[in-house]
């Protein structure tokens, strides 16, 4: 491009050669320069209308501010929701945790009052600060999954603690005639029919007629019957070779493949079969082999029922007679 330059006699003249480049330079150039120029006035106006309290300068601030103020309460109402969402869901956890606490505690035995205790705190005080509501987001969020981690921990142990709670049921350490004078004893004595030495191979409860007898423990009848030496018999598998007899009965209440609990009242007391007079015969075996009931009834009475038939082993009192 060729720009021509004159006087204003048009007597001289100069000729400007300008390329297509040099153009673009000096269009940019202009641009640049008429922005600058026009932010400068835009701030020096804008200034001077906000101190000198021009009406249209002072409409323009207040109609900014306004949006501002709506762009921040749009923004805290919004995160209020947010947030109002995330307690709602934590109230509901710790409702669930408080529950689960209180199972638990009734599981391990604990008083559920004594958990709802509130600890004490304090402490010198120290600087504080307002929390940001990042920071406050950030902290619900945290507390939401420690609440989850807690009730999925509580959920766990009341799975264990309810697992070894069936089990101790499933132990025969309930006396089966409650408040019962004992009579004869487990181990060697004399037989009372035949005055010679026998083994006796288990408790004796004496009592009248038609006391109730209930089960030791829970489990599933396997033996309903009457034999020669036993009478009117019952037997209940616990589980993992560990048996329990009833002789001697009356009436009898359960019959063979019955699942039965523990503290049900299974027969009563009577004198049937080999008996001088009305007792209950109780039982405890292990692999067929004969226990003394009574370590299984003074554990029930002094540690809780624990499970003794363990590792295949017989237990502590256990005599070597052949299986009935």
């Amino acid at each position: 491009m060729q720009l021509i330059i004159t006087d204003a006699w048009l007597i001289k003249t100069r000729a400007l050669h300008l390329s297509g480049s040099k153009l673009l330079l000096a269009v940019f150039a202009a641009s640049i320069a008429l922005m600058l120029v026009s932010a400068g006035l835009y701030h020096w106006v804008f200034l001077k209308g906000a101190q000198e309290g021009w009406p249209v300068i002072g409409s323009l601030v207040r109609l900014v501010v306004k949006d501002e103020v709506a762009q921040q309460d749009r923004f805290m109402r919004e995160n209020i929701e947010v947030m109002a969402k995330k307690l709602g869901a934590m109230q509901a956890k710790m409702l669930q945790l408080e529950s689960l606490g209180e199972r638990v505690s009734g599981l391990a035995g604990v008083n559920p009052a004594d958990i709802k205790i509130k600890p004490g705190q304090g402490g010198r005080l120290v600087a504080d600060r307002d929390l940001s509501m990042l920071e406050l987001q950030n902290t619900l969020l945290e507390l939401d999954q420690l609440a989850s981690q807690r009730t999925d921990a509580m959920t766990v142990l009341e799975s264990r603690l309810f697992d070894q709670k069936i089990k101790k049921m499933m132990v025969p350490t309930q006396p089966p005639v409650p408040n019962a004078n004992l009579g004869s004893m487990f181990g060697w004595r004399i037989d009372p029919i035949t005055g010679r030495s026998a083994l006796h191979t288990g408790l004796d409860f004496p009592a009248a007629p038609g006391t109730p007898i209930y089960a030791a423990a829970g489990g599933v009848v396997v033996t309903q019957e009457f034999q020669a030496e036993y009478g009117n018999m019952i037997e209940v598998d616990h589980g993992n070779d560990l048996i329990s007899r009833y002789a001697h009965t009356s009436k009898v209440f359960v019959k063979k493949g019955d699942l039965i609990k523990r503290g049900q009242k299974i027969a009563e007391v009577g004198t049937s079969g080999r008996s001088t007079g009305p007792h209950l015969h109780f039982e405890v075996l292990v692999q067929g082999i004969p226990q003394d009931p009574q370590k299984f009834l003074n554990a029930g009475r002094n540690l809780g029922a624990q499970t003794f038939a363990q590792n295949n082993t017989a237990l502590p009192g256990a005599l070597p007679v052949a299986k009935r």
